[in-house]
């Protein structure tokens, strides 16, 4: 019975990802690559209603994702012609979810700038993997392994609750509120120019989050989103 509701679900998901792709045409993706990376990516795009194409050379990674995704085929992209004959040349967006065989990834992600598709994301496994696929020019790069362990390395050596990097040497961070934020209005409180950082977010206990703005008053225990300057935000937040 679970295994029967489990496949209930799953054509549901991929009914309305079909009926929410066709209201929204621009809403299709093609991730390369259904491993852990490749697969958590495909799922989570299917869960916010779009439509996915998932390739793989491996059937049976294509064969376990097929029922929960809009389409689904065994195919090697490294050959241009296989990524016409998949129609992937239509899609506004694909992934390059392949890690581990550096050779294909860039390929495929070349095969994808020939196709002129006009948003592509590529998984990296090194630094050095990543810069090859900036110089190709693949519009976005992702170096999971290495982001993840950089975030975590923040959370487990100071007083931060999570830690996002972006661009540009910034990042944003929610940590609970410091004494010297507290108790007086934002706006009077210069925490932007005395730390450099800039509190967008509050929560309280027991409340969601909503925008601060000059007038918010942050209270002891408050819980704060700042962003910033890396240097400046890790400093902030050891003050609490």
């Amino acid at each position: 019975m679970a295994d029967y509701l489990h496949k209930l679900r799953l054509r549901r998901r991929k009914r309305l990802a079909q009926q929410h792709a066709q209201s929204a045409g621009d809403q299709r993706v093609a991730v390369i690559g259904l491993g852990r990376f490749g697969s958590s990516l495909a799922n989570e795009l299917m869960r916010r209603g779009w439509d996915v194409l998932g390739i793989d050379t491996d059937d049976r990674l294509v064969q376990r994702m097929s029922d929960g995704l809009t389409h689904s085929a065994v195919a090697d992209c490294t050959d241009p012609e296989v990524l016409h004959q998949l129609g992937v040349h239509e899609f506004t967006s694909a992934v390059v979810g392949i890690g581990t065989d550096i050779e294909a990834s860039i390929l495929i992600a070349s095969n994808l700038l020939d196709a002129e598709v006009p948003n592509i994301w590529a998984k990296a496994i090194s630094r050095q993997h990543g810069q090859i696929l900036e110089r190709l020019g693949v519009h976005h790069v992702v170096l999971p392994e290495h982001e993840m362990g950089e975030r975590v390395a923040h959370l487990v050596t100071g007083r931060m609750l999570d830690f996002i990097e972006f661009d540009d040497d910034y990042a944003l961070v929610k940590t609970v509120a410091p004494d010297i934020a507290t108790g007086v209005p934002l706006g009077q409180s210069q925490v932007r120019t005395k730390y450099g950082v800039t509190v967008v977010g509050i929560k309280r206990p027991g409340e969601g989050f909503t925008y601060a703005s000059a007038e918010t008053v942050v209270q002891k225990g408050d819980v704060i989103v700042v962003t910033g300057k890396i240097h400046a935000v890790e400093a902030f937040a050891e003050l609490s």
